[in-house]
């Protein structure tokens, strides 16, 4: 078992490493999926995300804010099945300020999007974590609830 201190790392690494996650919201109970383009704040309790205020994605959110992210380290090799790597985010999405703070933390991992985040019609999501579900090599599973 990992110590808290190697399960930090380990998604810290993870989430520096990937740069899409696959995101999950709902209609009415209807799961709706995603792909959204993500940083890490470094005490991991927020992950953020742009998008702009027309999609599907944002209504859902706004009705409803309890959303889960995907983020894995899968290549689509045969190598995957015995050292893939997956994170279920847990937590509550919500459209937040773009401060400089955050939009630098933004950019810092993913300044291709400069132009996209700083447009008028595009929000920036928090998403405040609730918890992490660990997979490792499709068995071991461990669970970290962020107070």
């Amino acid at each position: 078992m990992k110590t808290l201190g190697e399960v930090q790392q380990f998604l810290s690494n993870l989430f520096t490493d990937q740069k899409l996650a696959v995101l999950a919201t709902q209609d009415k109970g209807q799961p709706y999926e995603s792909v959204v383009a993500f940083v890490h704040t470094k005490d991991l309790r927020q992950l953020l995300f742009a998008t702009i205020r027309t999609t599907r994605k944002f209504d859902y959110m706004s009705d409803n804010p309890k959303v889960s992210m995907l983020i894995n380290n899968c290549r689509n090799e045969d190598e995957d099945f015995h050292r893939a790597s997956a994170v279920t985010v847990i937590g509550e999405a919500c459209e937040v300020e773009k401060s400089s703070d955050r939009i630098n933390t933004y950019l810092d991992k993913l300044p291709l999007l400069e132009e996209f985040i700083m447009a008028p019609s595009c929000a920036l999501i928090q998403v405040r974590v609730k918890s992490y579900i660990i997979v490792e090599r499709f068995q071991t599973v461990s669970e970290v609830h962020v107070d």
